[in-house]
Order: structure tokens, then C-alpha cells, then sequence
């Protein structure tokens, strides 16, 4: 699996122009899935993002969780991260698992995340979404489970 995170000021995601998820303070997680991957992988990532060190404590040293910043999450499913641009001009997205995988770990992905105690907010997987973010610093970070 593979996610994107993005420290947040403050986010939201839209389908069909309503709401469906919208947080504070906190990370935006894009999440895809690979064929190969396994809910070990989902609790892999879900432990680092909810563990890794990106906000600023009293020093304004990156060294603070999500967790102990009391912020939420922002999941939103996004098989393009498997797009494959290395050939010609249209990405290739035979990397990324079928929905039927995918959505499966997704949900695992987020109820790890749950039991962290983190709120988590989701997009609506497989729909055409609508995300707004303020990316705070900028920060963004990419996490691979097969690159342990």
C-alpha cells in the first residue's frame, strides 16, 4: 500500500457537491492499494501515520504525532497513486488492486487509524471527489508498506 500525507490546516472532501468529510486541524491521507498487498500493510501504514513526528512542538521542531496534537483525519481512497507514467503519455493503472481488494484494506486502513483514537473522516470510495485542503507548511510525505 502507498499513501500520501499532508499536514492540514484544514480539509474537506465533496461528492456531487455535498460534503461528505471534513476536518480541522490535522493530516490528509491519500491511500491506494496494490494486488499484492494485505491488511499487514494497512496496519503498517496506519502505525506510521498516526505515530510520525510532523507537528511542531514548543521549540517549532517537528516532533510531535497527530495523536498528541489531538488532530483527525482525513482519509480519502486514490488508486492513482499506482499510475505508472514511465511509458508514453497515459498512466498506466495496472499496479493498482481492483476495487473489490482495494476498498477492503481501505476500510482496514481507516479502522486502525480508529483505534488509535483518532477521528477519522472519510471520502466515498470509487466516487468522483471534490478535495479541498490547506496544506500546512507545505508538508508532504509519501509511505510505501513495501519499502520498510
Amino acid at each position: 500500500m502507498r499513501v500520501v500525507v499532508q499536514r492540514s490546516k484544514a480539509a474537506s472532501v465533496r461528492v456531487d457537491g455535498q460534503i461528505v468529510g471534513e476536518i480541522e486541524s490535522g493530516l490528509v491521507v491519500l491511500v491506494g492499494a496494490a494486488h499484492d498487498d494485505t491488511e499487514e500493510d494497512a496496519r503498517y501504514l496506519a502505525d506510521k501515520v498516526a505515530h510520525l513526528r510532523i507537528f511542531e512542538d514548543e521549540s517549532g521542531k517537528m516532533n510531535r504525532s497527530v495523536l498528541e496534537c489531538a488532530g483527525a483525519v482525513l482519509s480519502v481512497s486514490q488508486f492513482t497513486l499506482y499510475g505508472d507514467c514511465r511509458k508514453g503519455r497515459r498512466p498506466n493503472f495496472m499496479a493498482a488492486a481492483r476495487p473489490e481488494h482495494a476498498e477492503p484494506l481501505y476500510e482496514r486502513f481507516n479502522s486502525f487509524l480508529r483505534e488509535y483514537g483518532l477521528r477519522v473522516e472519510t471520502g466515498r470510495f470509487g466516487a468522483m471527489m471534490d478535495v479541498s485542503l490547506v496544506n500546512w507548511g507545505p508538508v508532504t510525505l509519501i509511505i510505501d508498506s513495501k519499502a520498510k
